[in-house]
């Protein structure tokens, strides 16, 4: 799924569609899995040092995945376009 960066693609962490810098910092950081992604997420720019739109591209994009994940733990289709 496009998040509006240039060159975002999918990744090592399965569902996360992300710039390709975003991949070379988590890589370079070692963070592997998106529960070790999602425990930075409100520091991201402090911890990481990714700027602050990118950083927030990645918690939209964790959030997204979330809501997805929690979809189907709860045995429901997930559909964006509908509210809550």
């Amino acid at each position: 799924m496009p998040n509006g960066f240039h060159g975002s693609c999918e990744g090592p962490i399965e569902g996360l569609c992300l710039p390709q810098s975003v991949w070379n910092v988590l890589q370079r950081e070692n963070i592997t899995t998106f529960n070790q992604l999602k425990a930075v997420a409100d520091q991201i720019e402090q911890v990481l040092g990714i700027e602050p739109k990118t950083a927030l591209v990645v918690r939209e994009d964790i959030a997204r995945v979330a809501a997805l994940d929690d979809a189907l733990s709860k045995g429901r289709p997930h559909n964006s376009w509908q509210a809550e």
